[in-house]
């Protein structure tokens, strides 16, 4: 098994621990630093952290080892998702609402955490990425039944195959059983100002929080 360090998390401002949190995951050799910054334009009311990925990638980090764009090794992502919980258990106990919103890389990794334990979450953000299929984790018809999720998607995305985001869109909205908001436009492998209004508006909504963005 392997050993990682001790995560690193950044906050947008100091935990409140009576509020609900949202964890921001990053692209492949991206960090925590660089996502945490969605937070300033994200609804209020809220815990925003993000934390750097375990696997040290290029100049950033990664969730995953992986077999390609978007296809994890499922004994990584069985460890790097162990590792995660670990985390979350410690700011997150029970009964704290938690969500994740992931991007590229991070969107595989939210996918991931999401379709092993629903329960755990409150709803996740699958933000021009995929889902981990063939991952090990379970991808059966209802597994998602009646939790919220919110995919976005550029069609001219030439980052992560055009396969895995077909079937991402086409799972979450007819197999999954997810109550899913989804968008779509002409963008390619980066968060639009179009996709980022829907998602405060769905996020807003999920949290009880005012849906409003910053310029």
């Amino acid at each position: 098994m392997t050993t990682f360090d001790t995560p690193i998390a950044a906050f947008h401002e100091a935990d409140d621990p009576t509020q609900p949190l949202v964890v921001l995951l990053h692209g492949r050799g991206s960090h925590e630093q660089e996502i945490i910054s969605l937070a300033a334009h994200l609804p209020k009311g809220v815990s925003y952290a993000a934390v750097r990925a375990p696997i040290a990638e290029g100049g950033g980090y990664a969730w995953f080892a992986n077999r390609g764009i978007g296809r994890p090794v499922p004994e990584s992502l069985a460890e790097t998702m162990a590792w995660f919980r670990g985390w979350l258990d410690d700011v997150a106990p029970a009964g704290r609402p938690v969500v994740l919103v992931g991007f590229s890389g991070g969107a595989a990794f939210a996918g991931g955490l999401l379709l092993d334990d629903p329960k755990r979450l409150a709803g996740a953000a699958i933000l021009y990425g995929t889902l981990p299929f063939d991952g090990g984790v379970p991808v059966e018809q209802g597994a998602l039944s009646g939790v919220p999720v919110f995919v976005a998607q550029g069609d001219a995305d030439h980052v992560i195959p055009r396969e895995l985001l077909d079937n991402t869109w086409q799972h979450l909205h007819e197999v999954s059983g997810a109550t899913v908001t989804g968008h779509r436009d002409g963008g390619g492998h980066g968060i639009t100002r179009a996709a980022l209004d829907e998602l405060v508006v769905w996020l807003g909504q999920l949290i009880g929080s005012d849906a409003t963005v910053e310029s």
